[in-house]
């Protein structure tokens, strides 16, 4: 799918009305669901909820049904200007074989979220040709750094621009640590989304294409080992070589626990990501705030973006909304 061949969305305006979908683990905590609400309406947004959001599935089939429903049902809503995840989880790729692609491209609208909803990204985005979101979902943290992301991401049609992570009130000891694995600057479209997700991808038709692109990875609680395991299934699928550029996002938690298989490859993070990522021939940055992390960016896949992984920067030099 080239840049050309892409839809984008309407830009979100206030007054607008958003729908909330949880297409992968229920959310049934009515006060969590009342946080989700209040998210959006202070935006200026109004809110629509999915048939089957606070509502327990009777059984597996049943849950798959009613997902899938409510994703039809708010696409062909035309009251309906965006769709926003309540939360990721699991489950979302039950959807992806039975999902109308021609709909969603008909009815192209704002989908945001990130975690288990990028399997749902990489569908839209390879069967759709619509523009998603890499970002919040509605029950996050939403400190003001990812409000001003979000904003600029979802409520502006103009190129987001430069992207770096929040300014640090401790130079020494931030918070947010970025650091340059190879050095360089790439230019491609932007792609990727959680590792877990990409991986479990390969092989099926929505195995992610990451030719001459930006590729950017982001995951949480994954032990050293396994990220090593998912890095080099993506190495050995030629996934990482054929990139233009590659974003490892910050990785939280992401350390050997008290198991012993996790020390069977006695190795951290850093020195696995040094030892796959290290000897590829494009610029990589570790550490940008993507994903599973209270200061979130909203990044929308598919446009063209620019990686200096010597700076620290990603930039989107494409709106994403129009």
């Amino acid at each position: 799918m080239q840049t050309r061949d892409l839809l984008k969305p309407k830009a979100l305006q206030r007054g607008h009305t958003v729908g909330l979908i949880t297409p992968s683990t229920e959310v049934i905590d009515p006060d969590r669901l009342a946080l989700a609400a209040k998210t959006l309406k202070y935006f200026g947004l109004q809110v629509k909820m999915g048939n089957q959001v606070g509502r327990r599935s009777v059984n597996y089939s049943t849950s798959i049904n009613a997902r899938l429903d409510d994703l039809h049902a708010l696409f062909s809503d035309k009251t309906v200007e965006a769709i926003f995840a309540v939360r990721g989880g699991y489950g979302s790729a039950h959807l992806l074989d039975r999902l109308d692609y021609s709909l969603i491209r008909r009815n192209a609208k704002i989908f945001l979220g990130y975690s288990d909803i990028t399997a749902l990204h990489l569908a839209i985005h390879q069967r759709a040709g619509v523009v998603t979101f890499h970002g919040p979902v509605a029950i996050s943290a939403y400190t003001e750094y990812t409000q001003a992301a979000f904003h600029k991401a979802l409520f502006e049609a103009k190129p987001i621009g430069l992207l770096t992570n929040p300014a640090e009130g401790n130079a020494l000891r931030p918070e947010h640590h970025l650091r340059t694995i190879r050095s360089g600057t790439a230019s491609g479209q932007l792609i990727g989304g959680n590792l877990s997700l990409i991986t479990a991808l390969m092989g099926t038709e929505f195995e992610m294409d990451t030719r001459g692109k930006i590729l950017f990875i982001e995951d949480v609680d994954e032990q050293p080992y396994s990220i090593d395991r998912m890095l080099t299934q993506l190495r050995l699928a030629g996934k990482l070589d054929s990139a233009a550029g590659l974003v490892f996002g910050e990785c939280a938690d992401c350390r050997p626990r008290d198991f012993k298989p996790s020390f069977a490859s006695p190795y951290s993070l850093g020195e696995v990501l040094d030892n796959i990522l290290g000897g590829l021939k494009i610029p990589v940055l570790y550490g940008l705030t993507i994903g599973h992390t209270n200061d979130q960016l909203t990044l929308p896949l598919g446009v063209k973006a620019t990686l200096n992984a010597d700076q620290g920067t990603l930039e989107i030099n494409e709106s994403g909304v129009i």
